[in-house]
């Protein structure tokens, strides 16, 4: 396969167990899509030492597939261990709990003191062993494929660590063909849920944080072993809140960068129906279809659903 060269779906899993650029912005490696980055130790070598990344026992770990609710997440998880960082999760989240396998030039995460929280886009067969001694605990987050495109495609307009996607037809080749950063969707979701009695594993969905918050919250806190009083788990509802978290994200302090990246931009369901054609959505129901036959875990795929449920 010539770089540049879109792929048929479902090949790039297959393809890329060896090292491979893809473009400027990304490269393929064991099956998955990582981005290039100058920034971070993100090699093939720091990709294999993972597997045998010391876990403890105290360890929480957030993984979900990009732009499916990993930020609204992290800043929970951060909240509710608010109280074991000395310094102040409003200061920056993302020091707080860092990407695994972005790891920036000059850091060690090996001697991070516990409890130690991370995030990371990986797919299950790249994760540390140790998780699977289910002491760790370990959250997934999935959200339903059409708002993770069209999420994908606005927040690649910013070029941070993932490539630039031109219109919306460009950003569904590039989805179901799997070259995006986390590589194939449908790899990564069902690789999680068909492997996860080997974890102590929460599965929770993007729709279900919308639906419910506070419910989200305190299902998290109970998973984590925070028994907070009620009046705590308020006060991180309020700051978790859609229009708390963008304006708070929207903050230069907040972003891991120094460059402006817009990490929330509606949080709702169905703003897919705004982008897509019918042949597009059409084009992605075919394959979702046939990948995720039988599949067990429910998708909310427009806001209306929720209101229905009530």
């Amino acid at each position: 396969m010539d770089v540049g060269v879109t792929p048929k779906p479902h090949t790039i899993g297959r393809m890329t167990q060896e090292f491979k650029l893809l473009g400027d912005a990304l490269f393929a490696y064991k099956g998955a899509v990582f981005p290039v980055s100058d920034q971070h130790e993100l090699t093939p070598e720091y990709i294999d030492s993972l597997e045998h990344f010391k876990i403890k026992d105290s360890d929480v770990f957030l993984f979900t597939f990009p732009k499916s609710g990993t930020v609204w997440t992290q800043r929970i998880v951060t909240l509710l261990y608010e109280e074991d960082f000395p310094v102040s999760v409003d200061q920056n989240p993302f020091l707080c709990m860092p990407w695994l396998e972005l790891l920036r030039k000059g850091y060690d995460y090996t001697i991070r003191p516990s409890p130690r929280l991370f995030c990371s886009h990986l797919q299950e067969h790249l994760v540390p062993r140790g998780l699977q001694e289910k002491k760790a605990k370990v959250i997934y987050v999935y959200r339903n494929p059409k708002d993770v495109m069209v999420s994908g495609f606005h927040f690649s307009q910013f070029k941070f660590l993932t490539e630039k996607y031109k219109d919306i037809d460009d950003v569904v080749d590039a989805f179901l063909s799997g070259r995006c950063v986390g590589g194939n969707w449908f790899d990564h979701v069902q690789g999680w849920y068909h492997n996860k009695d080997k974890y102590n594993i929460l599965f929770l969905s993007y729709e279900e944080i919308i639906k419910d918050l506070r419910s989200v919250v305190l299902k998290i806190a109970e998973f984590v072993g925070k028994n907070l009083s009620c009046a705590a788990i308020d006060k991180i509802v309020e700051k978790v809140t859609f229009k708390k978290m963008k304006v708070d994200y929207d903050m230069s302090h907040f972003s891991p960068v120094k460059q402006t990246v817009i990490y929330l931009r509606k949080g709702t369901i169905g703003d897919w129906k705004n982008a897509f054609t019918v042949a597009q959505s059409e084009r992605i129901d075919k394959v979702f279809q046939e990948r995720m036959k039988d599949f067990p875990l429910p998708f909310i795929w427009d806001i209306s659903e929720l209101l229905l449920k009530h």
